[in-house]
């Protein structure tokens, strides 16, 4: 029994370790790291793509041929506030058809679904957009001159665009970012 004192290191280290590591989690107590773009237990939080996608409405393949993302030129938000900052009477006249929320108002990553895509209405166009009536706008919250998309807020946008791409049979070429997305 030549190995004892090696074994007997590697349990001391082992022991060491993970007495370290549970001093570190007891010590970070209420305050865990914060958790990146790929952390599943965020991740597993927000609802699947595919439920923001569904509608009350039927929904025909061919109805839909373009996407738009857009900033909403906030630092924070939901469908309530953009309404409320736009001088809307209700959150149902607010003119896109999802909003994905930052953290600041709603969950990071969250996409919210708007009336006009619970009822697969057009979006009106107006003095910042001549966009056609098949056209999905999807209002990122963000401002991009200081409050750029978060890591989230990316990865669930482009899950709702590939989403969308599918059911609506979409083409690549018909999908527009804002000039700084990445």
């Amino acid at each position: 029994m030549s190995n004892q004192p090696r074994v007997a290191k590697v349990l001391a280290a082992l022991l060491v370790s993970m007495t370290t590591g549970a001093i570190v989690l007891m010590a970070l107590a209420n305050d865990p790291p914060s958790a990146g773009p790929f952390c599943l237990s965020s991740y597993y939080r927000l609802n699947p793509v595919d439920r923001a996608i569904r509608s009350l409405a039927a929904q025909a393949p061919s109805r839909w041929n373009c996407i738009e993302i857009y900033y909403s030129s906030t630092r924070a938000g939901n469908i309530l506030q953009l309404a409320s900052l736009s001088g809307l009477a209700a959150p149902e006249d607010i003119n896109c058809h999802f909003v994905v929320c930052n953290g600041l108002g709603g969950g990071d990553g969250q996409i919210q679904s708007t009336e006009k895509w619970q009822r697969q209405w057009s979006v009106i166009p107006g003095r910042t957009w001549y966009g056609t009536g098949q056209t999905v706008r999807i209002c990122v919250i963000a401002d991009a001159k200081a409050a750029h998309p978060t890591d989230f807020q990316r990865k669930r946008t482009e899950a709702l665009v590939e989403g969308l791409c599918r059911k609506f049979d979409i083409q690549r070429d018909c999908i527009y970012y804002p000039g700084d997305w990445q």
